[in-house]
């Protein structure tokens, strides 16, 4: 599966760890000691939180890309 979720990553210092949050998809966020797992982390994250919406009959949100903020 590729990613086409937008993905905010930023670095924590406080978890002293890269944090990535999918904003189209809530409460969906992932976390890895270097950029790339944290990505691939996110990816899987992103893949468990699709087959729980479905298991549970709740809509999937289409990707929209790039999300513009005000």
């Amino acid at each position: 599966m590729s990613i086409k979720y937008e993905l905010i990553i930023y670095w924590s210092e406080e978890d002293e760890s890269f944090v990535v949050e999918v904003p189209e998809l809530p409460g969906c966020m992932a976390d890895g000691d270097t950029y790339e797992q944290a990505v691939a982390n996110a990816q899987q994250v992103i893949e468990e939180w699709i087959e729980t919406a479905k298991e549970l009959g709740r809509e999937i949100p289409k990707p929209k890309g790039r999300l513009v903020y005000a």
